[in-house]
């Protein structure tokens, strides 16, 4: 109901209560048997004034500017989707995906007038970068959502998770066209124990734009799938303000080529993995569960933010570490941050704090300027080792994790099941890889 409405219904409302007071002698006369009903027909009508009509209330928002040919779905869109089962988290997430990008690519040609030659593409692009990692942002917002869901006593129905884990994939595809993207950008050599996407025979630059389609792929499932939701403009709010954070951390990430070693402080660092990595890897698959669930309190959401945020700082710690320490067989990728200078939680903890005076003059000399898998590279976790890093991480990682946990009444005041932390926090605590 629009604003405007309710000033006028309460103008009548005050007009008929005057002509009343203003007739109370008269009204005064009546026998008590006809006053009474008198007066609640009255106070039926004034109440039925302020109930928005059921037919408006039932509309929909339609975007005639775009739907001039092919209008949108209003029911039924994940009905041929295929069943989500609890018990099989992982397969039926990725049977999801399958259904996503069929849909996404089939009518290409006809409402977009694309070439065979480029819808195979879009395909075989989507195949190549979506799929292969462990998923687990996209699985947290089906778990956190069916938690969240069940502490409000509803039991998620199937389409509940199916709505979720669509959600969960347009994380996936989000993080997807970052990386690819940024693949190109950092020269990297491999993702995913495969060649990245712009290494592929063909590709090159054009990753650069296959990055931009997987971004605007995101849109249009959202579109496809909540338009008719009332909370269809938050989901709208939360993936434009999650995706210009990461652009922020993208750019204090790269803008270390521009500025010196002495520069790569931990305030710095720390900005960077908060940006870059903890809002859309953490905080951003449990507000969307939040979101589903119809949570609006701005308190609910700050308080979720802050160990959902915390986490995604020391999760990116770990990214670090095991870039340095992880065998590339386990970690799924070859390690190029000494390569690529980047302003890491071993360097910064190394360089201002740990080295000797010999040992910075030798990161000086070769950090951000040697190859992967070359002597000096191996030079410098040895000096990371020799400086006591990994001591040092392991008792950062015991901090982490008790910090993480003092966040517990917090939430729960709330009125936030404590589980949504938690099940994230056990997946990330002390991984390999």
């Amino acid at each position: 109901m629009s604003i405007q409405p309710i000033y006028l219904r309460l103008a009548s409302t005050a007009c008929a209560l005057a002509v009343l007071a203003g007739n109370y002698q008269w009204l005064a006369l009546l026998p008590h048997n006809a006053l009474i009903p008198l007066i609640l027909s009255i106070g039926t009508l004034i109440a039925l004034s302020f109930i928005q009509d059921a037919d408006k209330s039932e509309e929909v928002h339609h975007y005639p500017a775009t739907e001039w040919k092919y209008p949108l779905p209003e029911a039924g869109v994940r009905d041929g989707f295929p069943k989500y089962d609890p018990e099989a988290p992982a397969k039926s997430f990725v049977a999801i995906c399958e259904s996503l990008i069929q849909e996404c690519t089939k009518d290409l040609p006809t409402t977009h007038e694309l070439p065979s030659m480029e819808q195979k593409w879009i395909v075989d692009m989507l195949e190549y970068n979506v799929k292969g990692g462990k998923m687990n942002r996209g699985l947290m917002v089906v778990e956190s959502g069916a938690i969240i869901l069940r502490s409000q006593g509803k039991e998620p129905t199937e389409d509940d998770l199916k709505k979720l884990a669509v959600l969960g994939w347009c994380i996936e595809w989000l993080q997807a066209w970052l990386l690819v993207a940024d693949d190109f950008m950092d020269s990297s050599q491999t993702r995913r124990g495969q060649p990245c996407w712009y290494k592929k025979d063909g590709v090159e630059e054009i990753a650069i734009n296959d990055a931009f389609m997987i971004e605007m792929l995101v849109y249009r499932v959202l579109k496809r799938h909540f338009w008719t939701e009332p909370y269809y403009l938050d989901l709208l709010d939360l993936f434009m303000e999650t995706t210009f954070q990461t652009e922020c951390g993208q750019l204090l990430d790269l803008q270390c080529k521009n500025i010196g070693l002495q520069d790569f402080t931990y305030t710095r660092w720390e900005l960077i993995v908060k940006y870059k990595t903890a809002f859309y890897s953490f905080y951003l698959p449990v507000a969307l569960g939040m979101t589903v669930a119809g949570i609006k309190d701005q308190e609910a959401y700050d308080a979720a933010r802050e160990p959902l945020l915390l986490m995604g700082v020391y999760f990116q710690a770990q990214d670090d570490y095991l870039d340095a320490f992880a065998p590339p067989e386990t970690l799924g990728k070859i390690g190029t941050d000494i390569q690529d200078k980047k302003c890491g939680w071993l360097f910064v903890q190394a360089y201002h704090d740990l080295c000797s005076s010999e040992q910075k003059a030798f990161l000086d000399e070769h950090y951000g300027k040697c190859k992967v898998q070359t002597e000096e590279e191996q030079k410098i976790k040895d000096i990371y080792k020799a400086v006591g890093l990994e001591e040092k991480y392991q008792n950062y990682e015991t901090k982490s994790f008790n910090d993480i946990l003092a966040f517990k009444s917090k939430v729960t005041q709330a009125n936030l099941p404590w589980e949504m932390i938690e099940i994230f926090l056990k997946k990330v605590y002390k991984r390999a890889k």
